[in-house]
């Protein structure tokens, strides 16, 4: 049965067309008809999203009982601090300094300002999992961080969200200047394919072709710069409905989780049966991660957070939980979880132990 169907998750999206490639097909599907059986789906009409499924869905006791706990002997503290570790030292050799010093220090200042670094991780992972190493995938997980600090900045200017905080440091255009921090995005954005397609290795020719295709797609038009502009027209509007709150999130979000998950699972050497189940899990995930973060929002300090808390009620935005409450939003959090767990049925359980500790550490992250 083809996947190609027309986007219904909100109205900005029908204007797309449904009829391209297989890959661009997938990623428009409403979240409900990529990730339920049919038997959840008629819970609900036929273009709801996760979002509303998820509040309706009664918990199935058999999915419950495939969920794969993490093996006793797994340390993810440990895990966490040896990943990082050597994801901070490959972006650092990624990235040195060199003319133009300005550019390269605008770089450098938020690429390495810290981060938990769970793009990277998740890339990795994922990887592993399949059975490929993780210097096959370090150069793709580091790109993915590349488009992730780029989006931040970016998101920090003051034509965008206007901050001036972030991970607890002065933000890019508060430290070199707006002028500067826009191209700074912008070479992060250009290296990062560059580095993809230079220095990996361990993985045939065809599937990094793959990988940068993914990555591509996933900061485009149709991923992230698409559900920033979605988020951008959507301020201070009085109907923003659940729907559209998950595509703007999904695009702005969730696709740069997914992109690390399936990129990690195609240079790992995974099947397609195994790589669209790993593209479900970090979907879930994803949407995870920005509920989790609507609700640190309102809950958390500046200090806390590392980043100016409370700024989306100022910005009038919906969130999960101006829409849900704090209550019912922790509680979409916590089924999110559980149906991310459900798409690693069927993988080594030893091996999924670091993504089901990722999805733990996203539902119960405080910053």
């Amino acid at each position: 049965m083809s996947l190609v169907t027309q986007i219904t998750t909100c109205p900005q999206a029908k204007s797309l067309e449904s009829s391209r490639s297989f890959a661009l097909s997938y990623n428009k599907l409403p979240i409900s008809r990529l990730f339920f059986s049919k038997s959840i789906r008629k819970l609900t009409a036929p273009c709801s999203s996760i979002s509303a499924t998820i509040l309706t869905k009664e918990t199935n006791n058999n999915n419950v009982d495939k969920i794969p706990p993490p093996p006793p002997s797994f340390d993810f503290k440990s895990y966490m601090i040896e990943k990082a570790r050597s994801v901070n030292q490959a972006l650092d050799d990624a990235i040195v300094l060199r003319e133009p010093l300005k550019l390269h220090e605008s770089m450098r200042y938020s690429l390495l300002a810290g981060g938990k670094r769970v793009r990277p991780l998740l890339c990795i992972a994922s990887c592993e999992l399949v059975g490929g190493e993780q210097s096959t995938a370090m150069p793709s997980a580091c790109a993915v961080e590349m488009i992730h600090t780029m989006s931040l900045i970016h998101d920090d200017l003051p034509c965008m969200d206007n901050d001036d905080l972030r991970r607890g440091k002065p933000t890019n255009h508060k430290k070199f200047g707006e002028d500067v921090a826009v191209l700074a995005g912008d070479a992060l954005l250009s290296f990062a394919f560059e580095h993809v397609v230079t220095a990996t290795g361990g993985a045939s020719p065809e599937r990094i072709v793959r990988v940068v295709g993914e990555l591509a797609k996933c900061i485009g038009s149709e991923g992230l710069v698409g559900g920033q502009v979605v988020d951008i027209c959507s301020e201070g509007l009085a109907e923003v409905g659940l729907e559209q709150l998950e595509y703007i999130h999904v695009h702005k979000t969730a696709v740069l989780l997914e992109a690390a998950v399936v990129m990690g699972a195609i240079l790992g050497g995974g099947d397609d049966e195994q790589v669209e189940k790993l593209r479900k899990f970090a979907r879930c995930i994803g949407l995870l991660f920005q509920v989790v973060d609507d609700i640190l929002d309102v809950t958390q300090s500046s200090e806390q957070l590392g980043k100016t808390a409370g700024k989306d009620l100022v910005a009038d935005k919906t969130t999960y939980p101006k829409l849900l409450g704090i209550e019912k939003s922790r509680e979409m959090a916590e089924k999110l979880k559980k149906e991310a767990y459900e798409q690693l049925a069927g993988f080594d359980p030893v091996k999924t132990a670091p993504l089901v500790a990722l999805a733990d550490y996203i539902a119960y992250r405080e910053n």
